[in-house]
């Protein structure tokens, strides 16, 4: 048998890899440990956290869901109680231990677009092809839950479905499913991006367009490609970098695309007016909303945010978020999306940032984790 003192030297001699935490969402902290959460106004989340309620199944999640129902509408100070009184906060630790990961952000892009192709309008946005299968293995097995798999049957097996390379080659793989088609591939590139967009059509009006589904490929990042392909150097890439050179390289540009074999299909939506609708099926919030890896945080929870802004003075950004949607590159335990809406400086905020940070999970006091989320 080992003497404890050898364990204890073992330790000393390899300190981090016995103080690593486990990544996932840690033990409870206390309130202070939240930088200006006396600060924020709370209150501008509240609307949107009601919202998640309306969505949030577990029995524990209920209980809470129903007090925040009965108190109505209330100021920052009244949030604050609330959330103090019925929640314990949890930070969220990444694969080697680390606090802090990547915090990006996406916004609500307006496309110009007709309902007739045309030369000037000649690229489609699709819907769900009739042949994508989807099938959700938690309905087989539990323990994947929030899994799905994505193909097309061939014969009696199922196969992975087209990649956006065959897609865009050979257009009749779609035919009929078009909705509409925009002017620019580079444009509707980054509405699948982003997930949702607003599409201002020829005679003035505006239509709205949300995800319907995806063709089961895994998200690559254009601009790591660019990187890699040494055209884009990593302290350089932008939305708007990224966006230049497409645009500059037009020979080039279906060969950079396919390397993200990821494809989005759409639906058109009623988002015009209240904005676009999240995976947790509700409308999101400006500045409130973020996406997030499902498999990591509880879809609906409220999560604090500390961050900064991507402008000159690094700015910080410490605010209560809602973790309301998801997207096919926001995979990891520390990281997080920030909705910003529509607009210029919407665009601008999202384009640019790209900053570390740190999540803070506000769980209802007794929630059950799973056991490889705690420590």
């Amino acid at each position: 048998m080992r003497h404890p003192l050898s364990v204890f030297v073992l330790c000393t001699l390899m300190l981090s890899a016995c103080t690593t935490r486990p990544p996932g969402i840690g033990s409870p902290v206390e309130w202070s440990s939240l930088q200006n959460w006396a600060a924020d106004n709370q209150s501008n989340a509240w609307e949107g956290f009601l919202k998640s309620c309306q969505k949030l199944k577990h029995a524990r999640w209920q209980e809470v869901c129903d007090l925040a129902e009965n108190r109505g509408d209330l100021g920052d100070a009244g949030v604050r109680e609330f959330f103090e009184t019925n929640f314990e906060v949890r930070p969220v630790y990444a694969e080697g231990g680390e606090s802090e990961g990547l915090i990006t952000g996406y916004y609500e892009p307006l496309l110009r677009g007709s309902w007739e192709r045309s030369e000037e309008f000649r690229y489609p946005l699709y819907a769900v092809p009739e042949d994508l299968l989807i099938v959700d293995l938690g309905g087989i097995y539990p323990e994947l839950k929030n899994m799905r798999l994505r193909g097309k049957l061939k014969g009696n097996k199922v196969v992975p479905y087209y990649d956006r390379a065959q897609l865009d080659d050979n257009p009749d793989l779609l035919q009929g499913t078009e909705i509409l088609w925009v002017n620019s591939l580079v444009n509707v590139f980054f509405l699948h991006v982003q997930g949702s967009g607003q599409i201002q059509l020829t005679d003035g009006s505006t239509v709205a367009v949300g995800y319907a589904g995806q063709n089961g490929h895994p998200y690559q990042s254009i601009g790591r490609v660019l990187i890699e392909m040494g055209e884009l150097e990593k302290d350089e890439v932008t939305l708007f970098t990224i966006k230049d050179w497409l645009k500059s390289n037009p020979s080039r540009l279906n060969d950079v695309l396919s390397r993200n074999p990821s494809y989005v299909f759409f639906e058109l939506s009623d988002a015009e007016a209240n904005g676009p609708t999240g995976s947790l099926n509700v409308t999101l919030t400006p500045e409130r909303s973020i996406a997030v890896d499902r498999n990591v945080i509880p879809l609906g929870a409220p999560v604090w945010l500390q961050t900064t802004l991507p402008d000159a003075r690094q700015s910080p950004f410490n605010q209560l978020m809602l973790a309301q949607d998801t997207g096919g590159a926001i995979k990891g335990h520390v990281r997080a999306d920030v909705f910003w809406g529509r607009g210029d400086e919407a665009e601008k905020m999202a384009g640019l940032m790209k900053q570390q940070g740190q999540l803070f999970v506000l769980l209802p006091r007794g929630y059950p984790l799973k056991k490889k989320q705690t420590h």
